[in-house]
């Protein structure tokens, strides 16, 4: 049987990284990275800048695929916030055209938005509810969302949040509680946001079967359970045998963040649930396998996929 293409962009990322590692057991990945460039044997890495003109039909050219997962982004919230122009064209601009040329060729194509397109007073929201982003990155990614779903309909747009091992140490909020409480030092968990985030690994499998399943359409996919910030990271000092203390119960409105934040990101994800026929993963069990990917060295493995001349 022959084995799926499949084209990852931003796949020197958190999500993107380990997607492709996920999709390269049983397809053929081909992943983009742009800066941070990767030496890895477990797929075909290409680099190309997504803003560059004629990148993204090149691309497509380039790898064929059946099936494109779109993770690259501008995802710092508040880079976004000081960069709002970056944002729009990483984040709005980049998703359209790609939608555009993904159509013409034939490809399924996949686009990664976020649950912060909700401004989080009400909670527990459907694809039927409608959003209201509070910050810069939130607007860019509804706009993207727009954008892709207008230049292909058939196209897949899944609201995530996810946490896990990136390549630089730093990208997710597990990793935060993990670097300052390996460390000794006190950190903020905020009492006051909620969120259903879901393990990168766990994720890349439900995108996949979101695409092998030939779903379209916006779909919630985050984790199945929810928990506060602080809950989150109390339940990580516990699992690692840190020192809890060290959290400080907090409130977001003290963070001093420069990009709001909204308080109450949880989705109800009972469609995308239903449409595969099984329930999504939750965190806490997604919290064991993080804490066994540390056991195995596999955050090490991540790390040592960036080449050595990129900082």
């Amino acid at each position: 049987m022959r084995k799926s293409r499949v084209l990852i962009t931003g796949a020197s990322g958190l999500l993107g990284l380990n997607t492709a590692l996920e999709a390269a057991r049983q397809h053929t990945v081909f992943g983009q990275v742009n800066s941070r460039r990767l030496n890895t044997s477990l797929f075909e890495v290409i680099q190309a800048d997504l803003l560059a003109p004629g990148s993204l039909p090149r691309l497509l050219d380039q790898t064929q695929p059946d099936w494109v997962i779109h993770c690259a982004a501008l995802a710092n919230i508040d880079a976004c916030e000081r960069d709002p122009q970056q944002a729009q064209q990483l984040n709005s601009e980049i998703p359209r055209q790609l939608a555009r040329h993904v159509a013409r060729s034939g490809a399924r194509l996949l686009h990664v938005s976020t649950d912060a397109v909700f401004d989080g007073r009400q909670g527990n929201y459907t694809e039927l509810d409608t959003p209201n982003p509070l910050s810069a990155y939130a607007r860019s990614k509804l706009l993207g969302e727009a954008g892709v779903a207008e230049e292909d309909p058939q196209a897949i747009i899944a609201r995530v949040n996810l946490f896990g091992w990136s390549p630089s140490g730093k990208r997710s909020l597990a990793e935060f509680f993990f670097n300052r409480l390996s460390a000794s030092q006190t950190c903020m968990g905020f009492t006051d946001v909620f969120f259903c985030p879901m393990l990168t690994n766990d994720l890349g499998q439900v995108l996949l079967k979101m695409l092998g399943s030939k779903l379209s359409g916006l779909y919630h996919a985050s984790g199945s359970a929810c928990t506060s910030k602080y809950d989150f990271g109390v339940r990580i000092a516990r699992i690692f045998g840190f020192n809890e203390n060290l959290i400080v119960p907090s409130s977001v409105n003290d963070s001093g963040l420069p990009a709001a934040r909204s308080p109450k990101l949880t989705l109800d994800t009972s469609k995308l649930a239903a449409a595969l026929g099984e329930p999504l993963p939750e965190y806490s069990a997604g919290l064991q396998k993080f804490f066994g990917q540390y056991l195995e060295g596999y955050p090490q493995m991540l790390q040592q996929m960036v080449l050595k001349t990129e900082k």
